[in-house]
């Protein structure tokens, strides 16, 4: 029997097409269906693999990292896997969903100030990483090049072809924004009239976990707007109303951010002529939200 772990179960997820009113055609990249429920399986698990492979992660450390949730679960989920310990850094104020998924890893938290969002988580992983660097081995999502890469050398080249080379335009939200970093950076390699939009939230204060209103945090060492090609903005409720519609018309129950993407797409796509094809991420699973009232 072919000897293969959960590492070997990321990646190569399906393109799926989108049905909107008009205008340009929208696919989606299922990256919920990773095996730990998100996109943040690529990244992390480039990142623990850098790790070994240069003898930083060795001598049993622990993996400590800040996160949102979705980084943090891959990381529990490979750190269970691989009989690696993880403490993670996260805001108090994370939903119940994540927070039990990290228990059931093993993962340990420590819980940071919720008023300063991911900063004080990330300031928090700097601290704790600083004052013990005999005890955890420190990725660091927000500053680790094997973060974008693992989307430059994936989930880019998986679009390109599953599009038969077809994408005119991507767009994705950002968070630590590799994801957006290293999707566009590849793909604008691969054919330089590609348009690359990021979606952001319409406000600082907003509901778009994991998504982060890029004016107002401390940005990635590897975040890059040269690689804009303009910006969609979205509010929280309106990502809402199409999560739920996605669910519902479309079958597929995802988070809030991932209906924030499909959102900032199909408003691109309907300013579009119909030979245009726009690709956007599935971020995450719907069963990571389920104590959000909006499923009341």
């Amino acid at each position: 029997m072919q000897n293969t772990t959960i590492l070997d179960a990321v990646g190569n997820t399906p393109l799926l097409p989108i049905k909107t009113g008009g205008g340009a055609s929208v696919f989606v990249k299922a990256e919920f269906l990773n095996p730990s429920g998100s996109v943040k399986d690529r990244a992390a698990r480039a990142m623990i693999l850098d790790g070994v492979r240069s003898g930083k992660l060795a001598g049993g450390k622990a993996i400590l990292d800040a996160t949102s949730g979705n980084t943090g679960i891959a990381y529990a989920m490979f750190g269970a896997s691989m009989g690696i310990p993880v403490v993670l850094c996260l805001p108090a104020n994370a939903n119940k969903e994540r927070k039990r998924i990290l228990k059931a890893y093993g993962a340990e938290i420590v819980p940071t100030n919720p008023l300063e969002s991911s900063d004080g988580a990330l300031l928090k992983a700097r601290e704790l990483a600083a004052a013990n660097p005999e005890k955890y081995f420190y990725p660091d999502q927000y500053n680790n090049d094997e973060n974008w890469r693992a989307h430059y050398n994936g989930t880019a080249l998986e679009i390109w072809e599953q599009t038969e080379h077809k994408i005119t335009h991507f767009v994705a939200g950002m968070g630590t924004s590799g994801t957006f970093i290293g999707t566009s950076r590849r793909l604008k390699e691969l054919n330089p009239n590609i348009k690359t939009v990021p979606m952001q939230p319409a406000s600082p204060l907003h509901g778009l976990e994991g998504m982060r209103y890029q004016e107002t945090v401390i940005p990635a060492g590897f975040y890059d707007k040269s690689l804009f090609d303009g910006q969609i903005d979205v509010t929280t409720e309106d990502s809402k109303r199409m999560t739920i519609e996605l669910a519902k018309t479309q079958g597929l129950f995802v988070g809030i951010s991932s209906g924030a993407n499909v959102l900032a797409a199909t408003r691109l796509a309907a300013m579009l002529p119909e030979d245009n094809v726009v690709v956007t991420i599935l971020c995450d699973s719907g069963f990571r939200y389920l104590s959000d009232e909006m499923w009341d």
